[in-house]
């Protein structure tokens, strides 16, 4: 194919991106109140399935932090005149992108195959697969987990007595995009090594070396992530994030140099 026909096949695929992302707008427009209502505004009430479990496992569990229902409910309010109608077109569109991710990989999946060999076909549809996997997996990370803990101890958080929290719309939404969008950035980190270790620049070795400092860095990581600064927000935000680490060490190559050397180990022979 000349360049002109690589340039119009790709205005093709631009064309059913764009036709998707349109198609997917309009029904999320539609139903975009209902879905506000319960997922997006979901962690501002005491009914929000997070705070529902970890009230029922307190009971079981003694050290969790008190997640009684009727302690905790959140009002938003809008102070600009245009927050709610702007918040409801970006709502949408979000949702809309969220849901029509895997339509649009394939549409570049279906533009970028035809140019890659029957090796690389392979590892390129593992990185498109896996690494949508990865971001749906820490977008629900995100939203089920690391926001609510967030949300909740920085809304109950009291600095006077004289203070009454209420929190406007515009802050609601910037830190619900910014901490789900964050999680599901994070949770590429396994693909970003295995992409690093076919291209030859890291291997397994590198995570047995440095495994314990990589347990030190998820601790800070989880702290800066959660400022309750509570042993419980710690531990369940460091989990997944060495996780993370242990997937990424789980996909990577082994070091060449280390599979020579056992490959040179004499047989062990039975007598």
């Amino acid at each position: 194919m000349s360049f002109w026909d690589h340039l119009e096949e790709f205005r093709g695929t631009l064309f059913r991106i764009i036709g998707i992302l349109t198609a997917f707008t309009v029904v999320a427009l539609i139903f975009m109140p209902k879905i506000f209502d319960i997922a997006i505004l979901g962690p501002s009430s005491s009914n929000f399935i997070t705070y529902r479990f970890f009230e029922n496992a307190s009971k079981y569990i003694p050290f969790l932090p008190d997640f009684s229902a009727d302690k905790f409910n959140v009002e938003i309010l809008n102070i600009t005149m245009t927050s709610q109608f702007t918040t409801y077109l970006s709502s949408s569109f979000a949702f809309a992108f969220l849901i029509a991710l895997p339509f649009l990989i394939y549409q570049l999946w279906m533009f970028i195959r035809p140019a890659l060999y029957k090796n690389e076909i392979r590892s390129a549809r593992t990185a498109f697969g896996f690494g949508g996997f990865m971001f749906y997996l820490g977008c629900a990370v995100g939203y089920f987990i690391v926001f609510p803990l967030i949300f909740r101890f920085l809304i109950t958080f009291e600095l006077s007595a004289n203070i009454e929290n209420k929190l406007s719309l515009d802050s609601y939404m910037k830190n619900f995009y910014t901490l789900i969008l964050i999680m599901g950035i994070v949770f590429e980190m396994p693909l970003v090594f295995w992409l690093l270790s076919n291209l030859g620049l890291i291997y397994r070795s590198f995570f047995k070396k440095f495994r314990r400092h990589a347990i030190v860095v998820c601790v800070i990581l989880a702290a800066l992530i959660t400022p309750s600064g509570d042993p419980f927000s710690l531990v369940v935000v460091t989990i997944p994030l060495y996780f993370l680490w242990e997937l990424s060490a789980f996909m990577v190559k082994k070091d060449p140099v280390e599979e020579e050397d056992n490959d040179d180990l004499p047989a062990v022979v039975e007598s």
